[in-house]
């Protein structure tokens, strides 16, 4: 069965169509800055050679990154997939829905309580309603299904996911932290039980575009640095993470409007609102290397919130045994690496520089006499993902039965 998975981050859209139950990858595929005043990334290959990249054209839209996809399924992959109704199933790694957790059918019952939540997660819930519907379109026999991000951390204890506010709200609302980039953080738990038997005592940092660093305890979410929503949290490319809400109101009362401040926050905050315009870590690493200061104090911002958020969760935990570094970020940066892993030296971190700074790193960098494992592993969101969704099709072809 050829299942893929669409990956909608808040500025790149993500493809793998698997051959299941197998699991083998037949194609993966990439574009990255969507929608941002720059060229955009496509990378493209499958599993009989045919690769393709560019990087001149600007990509506006989630629609034009998903048609760039298609085009070369049907055009260069075309021993792999010859008609597109061979894709029997489209999933996504879908965020926040009022109601719905764990994995489901996007029928539009979830679509509209997806729709229902736009005001929490709008630079993810209206591109994902997007491709979905389109996916839905241009594939009408395809199930799709969604995986929700807010899964994996239903085990974060009360006390850590309870907000100082009347509890009615919490009850009458569901508002408390909620948690995000499941699939990403569960797959790093997954990864290191089954490879290193190691499942205790681990801190998750998927840093990317959009970031967040998880506690892991026995394979399960102790805390996670996103809130009720994606906004919150460290620093994110284009959104501020976490806010006094004191400054919405002041900010207001200057003049804006509150439409205003929220889209200045979600999409010329963060790196990019620091920095003057450096969302992208590539090009804040650029402006870095040419002198910039304020390139190098969004650089500044951004590690003291992680390490702000490894010493809440290392208390949390009772202390660290493997520290992780996951996501577009974590993995391709030795030098932001380097950088959080100086400052835990005190905690017994040691890391090899020479592992560390390698042009491909995947697996340990840390020296033999590190009190805390340091791993770099590659994400594989979508390996969860499809998982999920291939068993909901199982289940619901057994109930069918």
């Amino acid at each position: 069965m050829k299942i893929l998975v669409c990956n909608v981050g808040s500025t790149s859209l993500k493809f793998k169509l698997f051959d299941m139950p197998q699991e083998s990858v037949l194609i993966e595929s990439k574009v990255e800055r969507i929608g941002e005043n720059a060229p955009a990334f496509f990378t493209y290959k499958d599993c009989i050679g045919y690769t393709a990249s560019q990087s001149d054209d600007y990509v506006e839209t989630y629609s034009d990154g998903i048609a760039l996809f298609l085009e070369h399924v049907l055009n260069g992959s075309a021993q792999i997939v010859s008609d597109i109704s061979e894709i029997e199933c489209v999933c996504f790694k879908t965020v926040i829905a009022n109601g719905y957790y764990g994995t489901h059918e996007l029928t539009e019952d979830v679509l509209a309580a997806m729709e229902e939540f736009i005001p929490v997660a709008p630079a993810h819930n209206v591109p994902y309603i997007q491709a979905i519907r389109e996916f839905g379109d241009m594939i009408p026999d395809a199930k799709l299904i969604g995986s929700f991000e807010t899964d994996f951390h239903k085990t974060i204890p009360e006390e850590y996911r309870t907000y100082g506010i009347p509890y009615q709200w919490t009850e009458n609302y569901g508002l408390k932290k909620m948690g995000f980039h499941g699939a990403s953080h569960s797959y790093i738990a997954a990864y290191l039980k089954e490879q290193y038997n190691n499942d205790t005592k681990i801190i998750s940092c998927h840093l990317g575009g959009s970031s967040s660093l998880c506690a892991i305890d026995k394979g399960s979410s102790v805390d996670c640095s996103f809130g009720f929503s994606p906004q919150s949290g460290i620093l994110h490319a284009h959104r501020s993470g976490d806010l006094d809400p004191a400054v919405i109101e002041f900010l207001i009362n200057k003049g804006y409007t509150f439409q205003e401040v929220m889209k200045e926050l979600s999409s010329h905050g963060g790196l990019d609102g620091i920095s003057g315009g450096y969302g992208d870590f590539r090009l804040l690493s650029e402006a870095i290397s040419r002198g910039s200061s304020r390139a190098q104090l969004a650089f500044d911002v951004y590690c003291s919130n992680i390490l702000q958020y490894i010493g809440k969760m290392y208390i949390e935990l009772g202390g660290l045994h493997t520290l992780v570094f996951t996501g577009g970020i974590g993995e391709h940066s030795p030098y932001l690496r380097a950088a959080i892993c100086e400052k835990l030296e005190f905690m017994g971190v040691q890391i090899d520089s020479y592992l560390n700074n390698r042009d491909y790193v995947c697996g340990l960098i840390s020296k033999p006499n590190s009190s805390v494992q340091v791993f770099v592993i590659p994400a594989n969101e979508e390996l969860m993902v499809v998982r999920k969704s291939y068993q909901v099709l199982l289940n619901q072809c057994r109930s069918e039965a």
